[in-house]
Order: structure tokens, then C-alpha cells, then sequence
């Protein structure tokens, strides 16, 4: 397969990356900011069910629990199209930087691309706004 094109959505968090890592990571707490898993993640052995609504369930598995900021999960699709998404939060003075590396898949058309990054972009702007709070 040929490289894909990749667009790094990032936001800026003012606080510790270590506290913003903690929360982002656990699959629990995924519905409070990340919209496409509002439906809550299930636990089932290593990976999480999801309600993917009109494609079916969906399987995630996420990157064991790290030092290092990694929030890498793969999505397995009801069709068994598996997508990588690599999720990383690092340190950026006392705050954090989150980033979420979207690679643009076959098939996937201009429109259809950017409907995704905007997508993701409001989930980091979610969990920012949550992080900021101080609530969490």
C-alpha cells in the first residue's frame, strides 16, 4: 500500500500532560470528549466494543498504558477494514500538546477527508475544554 496522506490535528492543553495522559487514555472516559465513542466503549478482553451506529460495532484495542504520552488505538471495523490511529499526548511547557495523526484512507474523497479532521478537531477542543476546567 502507498503512503496515505496524513494531516497532525493538535491542541494546546494548559495542564500537566502527565494528568491530561491519565484522563484521555482510559477507555471509560472516552465518551465525555471523543463524539464517535459516545455511545460508550464495552469492555471485552484485551479490546472495547463500540456502537459505530450506521457501520455496526467496531472493536478497539488501545496501546498499553505508558510513560510516554501514547494513546495509539486500532479500530477494526464490522467489515474487518482495520484502521490505525495514532493519539499522542507530550509535554509542552507545564501543559500538554495533544495530537492525533488522521491519515487519509483509499476511497476517501476531499470533502469526505476534511469532514474527518473537523471531526477530530472538536473532539480535542472537547477534551481540552474539559482538562481546563479543572473538573477531571
Amino acid at each position: 500500500m502507498a503512503t496515505m496522506p496524513a494531516r497532525i490535528i493538535h491542541r494546546s492543553i494548559a495542564r500537566d500532560w502527565r494528568e491530561v495522559y491519565a484522563f484521555a487514555s482510559r477507555p471509560q472516559n472516552m465518551p465525555q470528549w471523543a463524539s464517535g465513542l459516545a455511545s460508550g466503549l464495552v469492555p471485552d478482553g484485551d479490546e472495547w466494543i463500540a456502537d459505530g451506529g450506521p457501520i455496526g460495532n467496531v472493536r478497539v484495542r488501545f496501546a498499553a498504558p505508558n510513560e510516554f504520552g501514547v494513546i495509539d488505538h486500532r479500530v477494526t471495523l464490522s467489515d474487518g477494514l482495520s484502521v490505525h490511529n495514532a493519539l499522542r499526548v507530550v509535554p509542552n511547557g507545564d501543559g500538554a500538546e495533544v495530537m492525533f495523526t488522521l491519515l487519509r484512507l483509499p476511497g476517501i474523497d476531499d470533502a469526505a477527508f476534511e469532514a474527518d479532521a473537523a471531526h477530530v478537531a472538536r473532539d480535542l477542543e472537547a477534551l481540552k475544554a474539559l482538562m481546563e476546567k479543572g473538573t477531571v
